[in-house]
């Protein structure tokens, strides 16, 4: 049975069979089984279970038979509705998407498939843990006899770590490296943690980490059962001798995303990782200081540093993808000189609001003032730094009309309604009017581009009472443009939330 790759939500959503109360039936099959808690290791098992075949903590060598019913329950314990999963996909988003305290419960019996073919049913929670267990520690048995060439060979960090729950965020900016004197290093900021390894003298050696008492590396000093090793991966096991409990631990040659199963975090790193980077805009309380950072170029390495370079200064940070109740979060944290160093104000937990290989987009609300700073990078310098004199203005024109354009992206509010415009192309004319036309309908509206001292160049878009182009009816900021790209943002004075826009010319 092929893994399916993880759905869209909102055509997951459309698949589900949700009833608001369970019935008699389900209750009483369910009636000998357990609840799992959404922190607990089965469920964590079912996530792995469950994700795309591609990702490396994926366990491949079982499948379910579907589909599978699981009761909802509260905080008391008590069956408050159901939910069937019809595919892996389904099921991936429905466990990820529970809150991290509560809880369900299996409707049982289910099928399980293994990697022979054969079904086995299981009739409770730990005929399921024991099943995924054995399939996932199961292999060859064979450790590679270049194991410490691979070992010792390049940097690796921590991206998975469960010990009776996901605690892989607890590795997060840790960077590894063992060397062939059994000797091993863990590297976070400027601070060194020394240890060593060993390889335990047996036919299927452990491999043995100590990195003293300090937490939470204190937590990897184990004797380590070698379950997978390739020059990208190592996948290793240890056994609790006390209650039997098992914990895993892998490393990989790229840096942990921020731990859960939400999709897009692997994709933010990618972009952030390839080629470089410039500041777009960073408004900070209302303020535009964009201008701060517009001789600076950003390059992003996949060791989790960030260096800023001008033409006579390097400043050097860290940074890290993770994930939140809000979504993705890049931490940005430059070194800074004096307390009017501007490097300062980029360095927070922004949520990302939207990304693409051209943009990231973020935003931060202040715990304290309760304002919102916003910092855009983008892949051309910021254009706009003379004040928003008519050199820009007409820059900016003369590109318009040279079009035609397509919406590249549009987010409203931290929703992505891009697909509202698929097939529309619009085209701005000289005369300030602009036609968005599809293969059997042309939507008229205005354009106009006006400057500000404060906030640089704006361009003022109206199509009327006409959807979906009625919400682009705005003032829209310039956060940056080129000859093939044009980047909007706008920030509501009702609740202020923020709205991006990008033209990209076809």
């Amino acid at each position: 049975m092929k893994k399916l790759a993880l759905l869209p939500i909102y055509f997951l959503l459309s698949l589900f069979v949700f009833t608001s109360c369970t019935t008699d039936e389900a209750i009483n099959d369910n009636a000998n089984s357990e609840s799992i808690a959404m922190n607990s290791q089965l469920a964590n098992l079912l996530v792995r279970t469950s994700e795309n075949s591609n990702n490396p903590n994926a366990i491949n060598c079982i499948n379910f038979q579907y589909p599978i019913t699981f009761i909802l329950l509260n905080v008391n314990n008590q069956q408050t509705g159901t939910q069937t999963v019809n595919n892996d996909a389904e099921l991936l988003f429905f466990l990820t998407t529970i809150d991290p305290n509560g809880s369900v419960s299996i409707v049982f019996p289910i099928n399980v498939i293994l990697s022979d073919g054969a079904i086995v049913t299981v009739n409770n929670n730990q005929e399921l843990l024991d099943i995924i267990i054995a399939c996932d520690s199961n292999g060859d048995g064979q450790v590679p006899t270049n194991f410490t060439e691979i070992l010792t060979d390049g940097v690796w960090f921590v991206t998975y770590y469960f010990d009776n729950q996901d605690e892989t965020n607890n590795f997060a900016g840790y960077q590894f490296s063992f060397a062939t004197n059994h000797t091993a290093q863990a590297v976070i900021s400027s601070t060194v943690i020394n240890g060593n390894w060993n390889l335990t003298s047996s036919s299927t050696p452990d491999l043995t980490l100590y990195f003293g008492e300090a937490s939470p590396l204190d937590d990897l000093d184990e004797n380590w059962q070698i379950i997978e090793a390739t020059p990208l991966i190592i996948r290793l096991k240890h056994t609790s001798g006390g209650d039997g409990t098992v914990d895993f631990l892998t490393y990989e040659r790229t840096p942990n995303t921020g731990g859960g199963s939400g999709g897009g975090s692997l994709d933010l790193v990618n972009s952030l990782v390839t080629n470089t980077w410039y500041v777009n805009l960073l408004e900070e309380d209302g303020n535009n200081e964009t201008c701060d950072y517009v001789a600076y170029q950003f390059t992003f390495s996949i060791n989790q540093t960030v260096v800023a370079v001008s033409t006579s200064n390097t400043v050097n940070g860290t940074w890290a993808v993770t994930s939140s109740s809000s979504g993705l979060d890049l931490e940005i944290n430059f070194e800074t000189v004096g307390e009017n160093d501007p490097f300062e104000n980029l360095n927070d937990d922004w949520d990302v609001t939207n990304f693409t290989l051209e943009n990231i987009n973020l935003v931060d609300i202040s715990g304290g003032n309760g304002g919102t700073d916003y910092l855009i990078f983008g892949r051309n310098p910021y254009s706009n730094c003379s004040g928003g004199g008519t050199g820009n203005t007409q820059e900016l024109i003369d590109i318009l009309i040279s079009g035609p354009w397509f919406v590249q992206s549009y987010v409203d509010s931290g929703n992505n309604e891009t697909n509202n415009y698929t097939n529309y192309v619009l085209t701005f004319n000289a005369n300030g009017s602009v036609d968005a036309t599809n293969n059997s309908n042309t939507i008229n509206g205005t354009w106009n581009i006006t400057t500000s001292n404060n906030s640089g160049l704006h361009l003022e878009l109206y199509f009327g009472e006409v959807a979906p182009f009625d919400d682009f009816n705005d003032d829209w900021n310039v956060s940056n443009f080129t000859t093939t790209l044009i980047e909007l943002f706008d920030v509501s004075g009702g609740d202020g939330t923020t709205d991006t826009l990008t033209f990209q010319k076809l």
